[in-house]
C-alpha cells in the first residue's frame, strides 16, 4: 500500500471517470453531474462497507454530493491508498443518469495528520463540506481536530460513547467553542418532540403546563442514554420557560429495543397531565388527559438521521441550547 495520496492524480481520475461516463451516455439522454457538498465519512476498516454504500446511495437523489468516505486501520505504520468511482442513478420516468463521484480512502491511525492536507483539494469549491464521523474513538484521536476544520458540520452519534454523560459535556465544549455540530442521539428525538407539541395544540392542554411539577423519563438501558437527558433537558427549558420548576426522574425499564426511550410523562399534582410510551412495532401511545391515540414512529435507520441532519447545514439554536442542559443535567 503506497503510503501517500497525491490529490491531483485522484482529482484527474475523476476527470477521467465523467469523459468515460459521457461516453457511456452518448445515443441517450446523456449523464447529468450532481453536486451540492461534499460530504466526508470517517469510519473504521471494519465498519461495514455496505451499510455505508447503501446510506450514501440513498442519500444522494436528495442530497447529491461528492463523497470522501476514509476507512482507518489501527496501525503505526503511515499508510494510504484511494479509488474513485461513482454513485448513478435514473429518476424515474426520465431517461437521463444523475451521477455523484465517490472517492474511497483506506488510510492508518498513523496518517491521521496528512489527511487534512490530501481532503482539502478534494472538496468542490465553494459548497459546503460536512463530515460524519462513524467512531468515537476517531473522533478523540488527537490529529483528528485538523480533519474537522475543515467541515462546517461535524455529525457524530453521542449513543455510540461509552459515557453519555461525558459525551454530552465533551459535544456541549465543543459547541460553545463554536464547532457546528449534529448529534444523532437529539436526532431520534424528532417525532417524539412532534407528538408532545401536538398534544399540548389543545388550548386545555396548554393551560395546565405551569403547574407540571414532574418529567419521568424512562428507557430500555441500564443507564439513562444521551437520548433521555436530551428529551429531558428539552422539556425542562420549555417548562422553566412558563414559570414551571418541574423536577426531573429517571428510570430503567425492560425492552427489546436497548437504547430506546419507553416512556415519557409529565405529572402534576393531581397526577398525569400527558404521557407517551412506546408501543409494539414502531409505533407510540400518546395520552392526553381521557385521550388515547396512536402515532407512527418511523424507521430510524442511518439514512433517515443524516437525511435529516444534511438538512439543517446551519446551527440550530434549539440543538444547541438543549446539549448544553441535556449536558448539565446529565452530571446533576
Amino acid at each position: 500500500m503506497a503510503g501517500t495520496i497525491a490529490p491531483d492524480r485522484i482529482l484527474h481520475e475523476m476527470a477521467d471517470l465523467w469523459v468515460d461516463l459521457g461516453k457511456q451516455g452518448e445515443g441517450d439522454a446523456g449523464v447529468l453531474r450532481a453536486c451540492s457538498m461534499t460530504l466526508v465519512v470517517a469510519a473504521e476498516e471494519f465498519d461495514d462497507p455496505q451499510s455505508i454504500g447503501e446510506t450514501l446511495a440513498a442519500l444522494m437523489p436528495e442530497h447529491p454530493s461528492r463523497a470522501i468516505v476514509i476507512r482507518f486501520r489501527q496501525q503505526r505504520e503511515r499508510e494510504l491508498s484511494s479509488r474513485v468511482f461513482a454513485q448513478c442513478w435514473m429518476p424515474f420516468g426520465h431517461r437521463q443518469q444523475i451521477c455523484c463521484e465517490q472517492i474511497e480512502i483506506t488510510a492508518s491511525d498513523a496518517s491521521l495528520a496528512d489527511l487534512a492536507a490530501v481532503v482539502l483539494p478534494l472538496t468542490v469549491p465553494d459548497l459546503p463540506v460536512m463530515l460524519w464521523c462513524r467512531s468515537p474513538r476517531l473522533f478523540h484521536l488527537d490529529a483528528f481536530g485538523e480533519l474537522t476544520a475543515i467541515a462546517r458540520k461535524v455529525i457524530v452519534d453521542s449513543a455510540a460513547f461509552d459515557k453519555p454523560p461525558a459525551a454530552l459535556q465533551e459535544l456541549s465544549a465543543a459547541l460553545a467553542a463554536g464547532r457546528l455540530l449534529g448529534d444523532f442521539s437529539w436526532t431520534r428525538l424528532t417525532r417524539w418532540r412532534e407528538l408532545v407539541a401536538q398534544i399540548f395544540e389543545n388550548r386545555a392542554q396548554l393551560a395546565t403546563l405551569p403547574g407540571v411539577s414532574e418529567i419521568a423519563v424512562s428507557y430500555i438501558a441500564q443507564a439513562p442514554p444521551p437520548v433521555a437527558f436530551y428529551l429531558a433537558a428539552w422539556l425542562k427549558d420549555g417548562l422553566e420557560a412558563i414559570g414551571a420548576r418541574p423536577r426531573v426522574r429517571f428510570q430503567s425499564a425492560a425492552g427489546q429495543s436497548a437504547g430506546r426511550l419507553g416512556h415519557v410523562e409529565l405529572r402534576d399534582t393531581s397526577g398525569t397531565v400527558a404521557s407517551i410510551t412506546l408501543a409494539e412495532g414502531h409505533a407510540a401511545e400518546v395520552r392526553a388527559g381521557a385521550i388515547v391515540t396512536r402515532a407512527l414512529l418511523p424507521p430510524l435507520t442511518d439514512c433517515a438521521l443524516m437525511r435529516e441532519e444534511l438538512s439543517i447545514p446551519g446551527r440550530d439554536p434549539v440543538f444547541a441550547r438543549t446539549l448544553s442542559s441535556a449536558a448539565k443535567l446529565a452530571v446533576s
